[in-house]
């Protein structure tokens, strides 16, 4: 009789400790959340948009009817963190390393603001532009005052920081805000002038960045640790700036100022195309080094998406310049390469799955727990 109810306690009890441990695991997940996920927002937006102005409508509505679930959940985590470990997400705002990945927020919410404006929800863009520009405006200076006041000699690596971000952001409130502008009547010419500064201003954020970055991988030592995916967004962030170079051709302001400026616009866009397409063959060669000749294992790990991010972006960049400048074979190069953005997203994506049901997993059976505990 004895055996028969103790047997009965830890069945009852079973499942309600196993749903402790969840608990357990899902605050954990919550408190070390990395603050850069916000791009695997970005890197599904961007290729779903692609693929809706190149007519594959299907794929398109799926990635962008999962990044509405992705979206509100990934704010929700961060505000649970915000909640429930204030400490571990102060922590990673005054860390040089980690501020700028932040800005995946504000790019984020413009490219889906992007797959929302092209599916004429105008309302809804407008909105999330602004929200990404109330976070851009906190960011862009307090990200900085914390590259100025809390940086050290030894933090101060360009490589390990994934500063490049902050211009994706800064260069996505430009091609959102190009698309909105029209719409805004009286309000439209001051638009167009701020999104204009918004691209020089992103231009000179890259001018700087890209120099300290070149100066650290071409004459200092490079180990395989500093070979992160965080590396592809310098080549997003070129992409993304030729994009918005092209957005901004493709709408008229009617401003006579901002029209002067179309043949300095045009060239600039070019080349900022021209030195993304410089970089590819180079990032992938760092990989071939990494995991071919120094037998690095490839794992998952949340900085893939902004691996993923930059390849869309570059079909997306060259189907919207090939439009621009009139040139049809850019077109080849875009639909060439939003398949592979694809299939970097489907890898990437299985091995997030992967990562999520090893920790679930582990989690449920993990060591019973202590009372009291």
């Amino acid at each position: 009789m004895s055996t028969m109810l103790v047997s009965k306690v830890k069945e009852k009890a079973g499942p309600l400790e196993g749903g402790r441990r969840l608990a357990i695991w899902l605050d954990g997940e919550v408190t070390k959340l990395f603050p850069g996920y916000f791009a695997l927002v970005m890197a599904s937006g961007i290729i779903s948009n692609t693929l809706y102005l190149e007519g594959h409508r299907y794929l398109s509505d799926l990635l962008f009817g999962l990044n509405l679930v992705v979206f509100p959940w990934l704010l929700l985590l961060t505000g649970l963190r915000a909640v429930r470990a204030s400490g571990a997400l102060w922590a990673d705002l005054t860390n040089p390393r980690l501020v700028f990945s932040f800005f995946t927020l504000v790019a984020a919410s413009d490219v889906l603001g992007l797959g929302m404006n092209l599916r004429g929800l105008m309302d809804v863009a407008l909105g999330l532009w602004l929200f990404a520009f109330a976070v851009w405006f906190a960011l862009i200076y307090f990200s900085f005052a914390v590259l100025t006041f809390l940086n050290s000699a030894h933090n101060a690596n360009v490589v390990h920081g994934g500063w490049l971000i902050a211009i994706v952001g800064t260069e996505s409130l430009v091609i959102l805000g190009a698309m909105i502008a029209p719409h805004q009547r009286e309000l439209a010419p001051a638009l167009f002038v701020l999104i204009h500064m918004l691209w020089g201003v992103g231009l000179a954020l890259y001018g700087i960045f890209i120099t300290l970055f070149a100066y650290r991988i071409f004459f200092f030592d490079v180990g395989p640790e500093d070979i992160t995916p965080l590396l592809w967004v310098v080549m997003g962030a070129a992409a993304i700036s030729a994009n918005a170079g092209s957005t901004l051709i493709l709408e008229e302001s009617g401003v006579p100022f901002l029209m002067s400026m179309r043949p300095f616009i045009d060239g600039v866009t070019l080349i900022m195309w021209a030195w993304a397409t410089w970089w590819i063959p180079l990032l992938v060669l760092f990989g071939l080094w990494k995991h071919g000749v120094r037998r690095v294992p490839l794992r998952y790990t949340p900085m893939l998406w902004s691996l993923v991010f930059p390849l869309g972006m570059y079909a997306l960049a060259s189907l919207r310049l090939s439009l621009a400048a009139e040139f049809g074979p850019l077109r080849a190069i875009a639909e060439t390469m939003v398949w592979i953005a694809l299939a970097a997203w489907v890898a990437t994506a299985i091995g997030l799955a992967r990562a999520m049901w090893t920790g679930l997993r582990g989690a449920v059976r993990a060591p019973a727990l202590r009372p009291g505990t």
